[in-house]
């Protein structure tokens, strides 16, 4: 004979046990309300915390990585001697390095050959630093600057020309850690 659930249903409503309720009184009440009140005036005095971003930016750290940059001698020679050890040392492939040789009528850089060129995807980095640590002479650094929005994906496509700093005899260093 089978029964099924028209047996159990009245044993399972046979072992809730009832537990009486304990009304809450008008203290209790005045209670809650003042240690939510209490909670409200202390973040009220507290400092405010909220940056007005575009205007006021909040101070970075100064192992931040951001913006690749590209950096030169102070004659103005670029330090990239193209040896496509940062290509090598990117853990997602989005450096690309190709070399030329160096001649004494068109000297780029102070090696026997240097970067003729030089593009990041910056769609397919993920600043993990590790090209600035694999550059034999600290040509490539990640400086400050976070904000890389843009409309076009073709404009993502760093170049060489938008890497390199500007010739130190015509401006002042990009950012302060610059002599890494």
């Amino acid at each position: 004979m089978r029964l099924g659930w028209k047996v159990l249903l009245p044993l399972a409503l046979a072992n809730v046990v009832v537990t009486p309720t304990k009304q809450p009184s008008v203290v209790d009440d005045v209670a809650a309300l003042l240690t939510g009140l209490k909670t409200t005036l202390a973040e009220t005095f507290r400092p405010v915390v909220t940056t007005m971003y575009p205007e006021e930016k909040t101070p970075r750290s100064e192992r931040y990585r951001g913006r690749h940059y590209l950096r030169r001698y102070d004659n103005g020679l670029e330090r990239c001697i193209g040896c496509e050890l940062c290509s090598a040392a990117c853990p997602v492939g989005c450096i690309l390095v190709i070399a030329a040789e160096n001649t004494d009528e068109n000297r780029v850089s102070p090696g026997e050959r240097y970067a003729k060129t030089y593009e990041i995807n910056m769609l397919r980095c993920i600043f993990c630093g590790y090209c600035e640590e694999a550059c034999p002479v600290q040509a490539i650094v990640l400086g400050p600057e976070y904000e890389l929005a843009d409309v076009s994906r073709e404009r993502f496509v760093y170049t060489k020309d938008m890497l390199l700093e500007p010739n130190p005899d015509q401006q002042e260093p990009l950012f302060v850690g610059a002599d890494r």
